[in-house]
């Protein structure tokens, strides 16, 4: 089993910024792809950005490129997402993902993912 833990979350004033860190634990060495995603209320899940083991490879959602960047360190078994110039669309739960597949540089649905953190809420006033 995997377990992933958000953190990071909270308010924020549109343009500013939050890193926001999934810390994973367990059975670590089955993780391959990591991934965010996001819920606003009312709204259906949304692919935020995805990031393979070694971090050659990223794929963001159209609306979050040039703003958002993933990074993940092994070493520490922790997957980042650094959210710059932030705007009141971006306010949801944010939560982390992973599996031991690499799904390849697109959007994913979330189906294809075995493990889930519980979120953490960012919340972006205008």
């Amino acid at each position: 089993q995997v377990q992933l833990v958000e953190s990071g979350g909270g308010l924020v004033q549109a343009g500013g910024s939050l890193r926001l860190s999934c810390a994973t634990s367990g059975r670590t060495s089955s993780i391959y792809t990591m991934a965010w995603f996001r819920q606003a209320p009312g709204k259906e899940r949304e692919f935020v950005a995805t990031i393979n083991y070694s971090a050659s490879t990223a794929y963001y959602t159209e609306s979050v490129k040039g703003r958002f960047t993933v990074s993940r360190d092994n070493a520490k078994n922790t997957v980042f997402l650094q959210m710059n110039n932030l705007k009141p669309e971006d306010t949801a739960v944010y939560r982390c993902a992973a599996t031991s597949r690499w799904l390849g540089p697109r959007q994913h649905s979330g189906s294809e993912y075995n493990y889930w953190g519980q979120g953490t809420q960012v919340t972006v006033s205008s």
